[in-house]
């Protein structure tokens, strides 16, 4: 089977890209050709190198949607008219939605854009029934979407318009990691894992932590929190100013310093061996606000398949379908932006640290149920059966 890729791939620094290349080479070791004819394309020319490519040497065209971007949304629409004929499937991370936006408003609403906040946004608002219209009539051509989460793939079906068989649900795949023992428990060892930017919660983690040490001083020295990720400096240097200074700032003034690791833009070869030697990851994320306006963000976490594949529990926010993903004994939930329940469930583990060996355990099944190569299987099975049909 030969099909094309239409996906962000590194060195993009965003989860969806790491998702893609690992996608990529299982799908490769089994036997499939995959082609990336996006690879390295800017919007600016994205017609000129979806015209110029051979699609009959294709026989399915599968996008990876969310994040953000919109050439691969495009790309499937510019299918859908132009190559009737080739299967189209999608991944999509963001369901309740395939994209959230236009790259560009309608007339008039366009020229809100060079206006002052909050007129932009409003104009965004008042586009969103166009922006549905698109999504819908592509998500129609679609002969599969597939979700990572069962909470996902009911949103997205329903917002859509889905039909049953149009849908399907193939967790997040997971790098076959060798397992690696805790570490002893004392001190107990917390990890935020992933993009270190706004809107991830990080100040809600930090606000936390400091609440534990105030209720129970005795467990300074006993509790470390690390913070490891990439730093894209789009994100964590943008206009509203340097994020990173900010929380160290932060942490200073909740006096965190002495009980704060940085593992900053770590390398990829790196990843694995950081998670394994804490004992839990934290993702205190929070859902936004604006993208709250136009539906429900019902995607998951590359970060929580990470602590599956490196044999890790999780303590995370009920945000997305991340409650769906800690629901088999790998890890315990807590409602977003609630900083006190957070502290309380730190509390909780670090007062009997066993439970961060069970859900240790349980998150090594879940990784290994998961690897990329089942993944992959699962995939080839759902292209082949697209491909199959009118």
């Amino acid at each position: 089977m030969r099909i094309a890729l239409l996906a962000p791939l590194p060195p993009e620094q965003t989860g969806i890209a790491d998702y893609a290349e690992h996608f990529r080479r299982a799908l490769v070791e089994r036997g499939v050709e995959v082609l990336t004819p996006l690879q390295g394309c800017t919007p600016e020319r994205l017609g000129e190198r979806l015209s110029s490519f051979d699609w009959s040497q294709v026989q399915l065209a599968h996008a990876e949607l969310g994040g953000g971007r919109l050439n691969e949304f495009h790309s499937l629409d510019y299918l859908r008219r132009y190559q009737p004929g080739l299967a189209l499937t999608a991944t999509v991370h963001d369901p309740e939605r395939l994209v959230w936006r236009r790259a560009q408003l309608p007339w008039p609403l366009s020229l809100a854009e060079r206006l002052p906040r909050p007129l932009p946004q409003a104009a965004a608002l008042l586009a969103d029934p166009l922006t549905l219209y698109e999504e819908r009539r592509l998500a129609r051509h679609l002969r599969r979407a597939v979700t990572l989460t069962e909470l996902g793939g009911r949103c997205l079906t329903k917002r859509m318009g889905l039909r049953a068989e149009q849908s399907a649900t193939i967790a997040h795949g997971n790098l076959p990691l060798a397992a690696a023992e805790l570490p002893p428990l004392e001190p107990l060892r917390l990890l935020y894992f992933g993009f270190i930017y706004r809107g991830k919660g990080i100040e809600d983690l930090l606000n936390a932590l400091a609440q534990v040490f105030a209720r129970l001083p005795s467990l300074r020295g006993r509790l470390r929190l690390a913070l490891a990720g990439g730093t894209a400096p789009e994100m964590a240097f943008g206009p509203a100013g340097n994020y990173l200074d900010e929380l160290r700032a932060l942490a200073k003034r909740l006096e965190l310093s002495d009980s704060l690791d940085w593992h900053l833009d770590l390398p990829s070869d790196a990843i694995a061996s950081t998670i394994q030697a804490h004992h839990v990851m934290v993702l205190p994320y929070r859902e936004s606000k604006k993208l709250g306006l136009l539906g429900e963000m019902r995607g998951t976490s590359g970060a929580l398949s990470w602590a599956n594949a490196c044999g890790r529990g999780v303590i995370t926010s009920n945000a997305r379908a991340f409650a769906e993903e800690v629901a088999s004994g790998n890890g315990a939930t807590y409602p977003q932006g609630d900083v006190a329940a957070l502290a309380q469930a730190i509390e909780a583990l670090a007062l009997r640290p066993a439970e961060a060996v069970r859900w240790a355990a349980r998150a090594g099944e879940i990784g290994r149920e998961r690897n990329w190569a089942a993944t992959a299987e699962r995939f080839h099975s759902l292209f082949s059966a697209a491909c199959g049909e009118a």
